[in-house]
This record gives structure tokens, sequence and C-alpha cells, in this order.
């Protein structure tokens, strides 16, 4: 027989699961709408390091490493050279300008001065008898000069008287013209002893001169000789700290070979290496500075060298104000240079970010939904600790400075 089959309506439990799938449905096709286009990455909050923009006051500087010089540095070398009979001083030895180094010898220069000496005294004593032969001369022609215008003033008086006898015919006129034509003769001699006496005046005067310009460069010659045998006492041309000074007593120092060296302690100079890639932009007197000891110390560029070596060129930077009290010879120091003035910017850290993005976007996180969202951003000038920020960025922004090379290219970031 047939058996009756009651329709069954719905549960409340039915009804319930209806209504949660229609609901998750809803909520995933939200989501779906909501971030359609949007590629999502899941970042752990403890694996990143982030900065907030703040606005600072911005400097383009970069650290270079320079090392401590002395201000002046006097090498010693061997001006004549010899064998070390002496040392008087220490390597390391404080000394004051003239005090004596060591004692060279040389039996050779010396030898050769006393030759030089005897030869040119022998000189010296040649010219002036020279000179003496020439004085005697000189008088010589003097006393002829004397002695014809003797006999002028006794032939000028007997020719008148002898004039005045002729015309009396008391002498015959043969003895009247023997005494005038003597007379004519010494007049004529005077005048050409005065000729002689001049030039011989006026030789006697370049002579003089020649003798007297021979004599003085001998004497100068013989002092150089005498200055070659002074320099075997090598002594410290300032006052200074001597270094490099490695000689025994008994070695044989050739002539120009190095000694030591002389550094001037009472002031230093920091002698910087610098990439060639800022050689454009490095100008004398640029400022420089570092930190020793807790206190910070200027520095000035006074000297670039023009010479590019393994990639990097060097300058020497003087201390402008104080000098540190401990500073030595050879300490390094970490200065930091500055490339442009002080000014106000929006600064954010440098990081790894950089690398990915060039600094034309970052991750910009929003705390309120603990998200990363790409942003387009533009930074201009850098140093060693700050890019400057010069478009998309405002003070309090919070960015992801860490490496981005784990995040692919995508457009968020959840931060867990």
């Amino acid at each position: 027989m047939d058996k009756k089959i009651e329709k069954k309506g719905f549960g409340w439990l039915k009804i319930a699961l209806i209504i949660a799938a229609v609901g998750l449905v809803g909520f995933v096709g939200q989501n779906m709408y909501k971030n359609a286009g949007v590629s999502k990455l899941n970042v752990e909050m403890n694996r990143i390091l982030v900065d907030t923009i703040h606005k600072g006051v911005f400097q383009e500087f970069i650290p270079i490493t320079g090392v401590v010089e002395p201000i002046k540095t006097v090498f010693i070398d061997a001006v004549e050279g010899g064998r070390i009979e002496e040392i008087y001083v220490e390597d390391g030895a404080m000394l004051s300008k003239g005090q004596k180094i060591m004692q060279l010898s040389n039996p050779n220069l010396q030898l050769n001065y006393l030759q030089s000496e005897g030869q040119i005294m022998n000189q010296i004593n040649t010219l002036e008898n020279l000179k003496l032969t020439r004085e005697q001369q000189s008088l010589n022609l003097r006393e002829q000069a004397l002695d014809v215008e003797y006999r002028i003033d006794l032939l000028s008086k007997r020719t008148a008287r002898n004039k005045s006898l002729f015309s009396d015919d008391v002498i015959a006129k043969v003895d009247f013209e023997e005494t005038q034509d003597e007379y004519e003769h010494l007049l004529r001699r005077k005048k050409l002893l005065a000729e002689v006496i001049r030039k011989d005046s006026m030789s006697q005067v370049m002579q003089e001169n020649q003798l007297e310009t021979s004599v003085d460069l001998m004497r100068r010659n013989l002092n150089i000789s005498k200055q070659s045998l002074e320099n075997l006492l090598v002594r410290s041309p300032i006052d200074g700290q001597l270094s490099g000074m490695d000689s025994e007593i008994g070695e044989l120092i050739t002539q120009g070979g190095r000694i030591a060296q002389l550094d001037d302690l009472r002031n230093f100079k920091v002698r910087g290496r610098i990439d060639e890639f800022y050689i454009t932009r490095i100008f004398l007197n640029q400022k420089g500075s570092f930190v020793l000891g807790g206190a910070t110390y200027d520095l000035e560029i006074k000297k670039i060298y023009p010479d590019v070596r393994n990639g990097v060129f060097e300058v020497d930077m003087v201390f402008t104000s104080k000098i540190p009290p401990t500073i030595k010879r050879g300490q390094t120091v970490s200065v930091k240079l500055a490339l442009s003035a002080e000014t106000e910017a929006l600064l954010v850290a440098k990081g790894g970010f950089y690398q990915t993005t060039g600094g034309n976007w970052v991750y910009v996180i929003d705390p309120t939904t603990n998200t990363a969202i790409k942003r387009d951003i533009r930074v201009g000038r850098q140093n060693p600790s700050f890019y400057e920020v010069t478009q998309g960025l405002q003070a309090g922004d919070i960015v992801i400075t860490s490496s981005y090379d784990n995040f692919g290219d995508k457009d968020e970031l959840v931060l867990k």
C-alpha cells in the first residue's frame, strides 16, 4: 500500500549555514573587488629597518682618512761624503738649531784643502808682487817726468841767456841752436812722458781692478774649500725631533746620501687621501673636522696634490684653531670633509633600499593598518648618514630603509 511522505521545511541550522555562506562570499567578493590589481607580501617587522622622516640640518660631506704629519720636515743629507768618526745624538732626540749630530772625516778633502790653500796663497803673493812692480814702474815714470821738468827749467833759462848773447854776437850761432834744440827736445819728451803716464795710470787702474777681482775670487774659492771641511761636522738646521738616523760609527756616507730627517713638532698637518671621483669638488680653504678624545678639531685644505695614483689624490690640511695636545706624528684620524654649506632639509637615513629603488620610491608604513605602501619620491644630495628628500615625503612619515631585495615588485607589504 502506498505510504504518505510528509514535506520537510528548512531548519534553523540550515538557515544559519546559508546566511554564513552568503556573508563569507560577500566578504571575499568585497575584498577581491577592493584589492583588485594590488600585489601583497607578508613581512616580519623584526626583519626590517625603519626611519621617520624629519627636518634637520643637512651638509654634504665625505669621510676621508688622514695621517698626521709635522707641518715642516727637513731632510739632512751629507753635503760632503766621509767616514763617521763620532755620533753626538740618538735617533728620536729633540735638537736645537746648530746642535751637533755627527762628525765625518775625509782625508782627501782635507789634503785637497791644504793643497788649494797653498796654491791660492802663492797666487795671491804673485799678484801682490805684480801689483808692487806696477807701482814701482809708475813711480819711475813720475821720477823721469820730474827730471825732464827740472832740465826744461834749466834749459829755458840757458836758452834765454844764449839768445841774448847770440844777438850781441858773444856766442856762435851753433851754440845757440844746440841749446834751443835740446830745449825743444825736452818739451817733446815732457809731452810724451805725460801721455805715457796717463796711459800707464789707466792701465794700472784696470790691472789693479783685475788683480783685486782675481784675489777676491781666489779667496772665495778658499772659503768654499774651508766650508766643505766644515760641512764634515753635521749640525741640526732647525729645532725639531730627529728621526730616521740608523748610521753607525765607521760607516761611510756618500756625498748626497740621506743621514736623517728633522720634524718641526711645533705644529702639525693632516695628509688626506680622497677618491678621484671628488677631484672637481675639492678646493683650497675647504673645511674639515675630526673628533679626538671627545673634542672636535677644525681643519682647512692648504695644498692639493694634482697627481692621481691608484684612483686617489692627496691634500694637506692644517689646523685652523687649536691642536690636539696628545696628537702624534703618524697618527691616523677620520676627517669629515665638507662639500657644501649647512642647510635645512627633509632627511631620511641611508639604507639598503637605495640600491633597489635608486631613490625613486620607498615603502611608507601606515601604522593604523600595519601595512607599507609603495610611494614615488625623489632624493637629492647625500652624505654618509642621510639622503636629502626633495619630493614625495613629509616630516613624520615612516619608511622602510632596509634592503628591498626580498620584496620583489610588491605594491603593498603586510607587516606581521
